[in-house]
């Protein structure tokens, strides 16, 4: 399996810092655009981690076609993003690994609210969940400024 694009060191620091959100753009069966908000977790070997309830129109898409492209943004200010490009170098859809990674994904958004937590994973746990792990094929940066 290919190697995941290295990306340079400020650009791994924002995709990192915890209270951003992806906005993960696929194709339709049609050629449509299709954008969708997404949790994400940068795993140290520069892959990014997206998880989804399995029936939503975004995981079929990356099912049919492994190109997306994301988006991910400073909070409260879209003049410092950064746009990537990446395809699916794995679809998971062990119950066990899926549903940890959602877990993981729920304590890194609400790290000071157990509460939410534990409501998020008990919300989870329902449904047939999906985890794709995404690897970067090239980037673009808005952050110098």
């Amino acid at each position: 399996m290919p190697e995941p694009l290295a990306l340079p060191d400020h650009v791994r620091a924002f995709i990192a810092e915890p209270g951003r959100f992806a906005t993960l753009a696929t194709l339709d069966p049609d050629g449509a655009p299709r954008q969708a908000v997404v949790w994400y977790r940068l795993e140290p070997d520069g892959m990014l981690v997206v998880n989804s309830a399995n029936g939503r129109r975004w995981p079929a898409n990356v099912r049919r076609d492994a190109r997306v492209a994301i988006a991910i943004a400073e909070p409260g200010d879209g003049y410092h993003w950064v746009g990537l490009e990446a395809e699916v170098a794995e679809i998971v859809d062990d119950q066990a690994i899926a549903q940890a990674d959602i877990a993981d994904l729920a304590h890194r958004y609400h790290p000071d609210d157990p509460a939410e937590v534990a409501a998020s994973i008990a919300r989870f746990q329902a449904q047939q969940r999906v985890t794709f792990r995404l690897r970067p094929t090239s980037f673009h940066d808005h952050l110098d400024g």
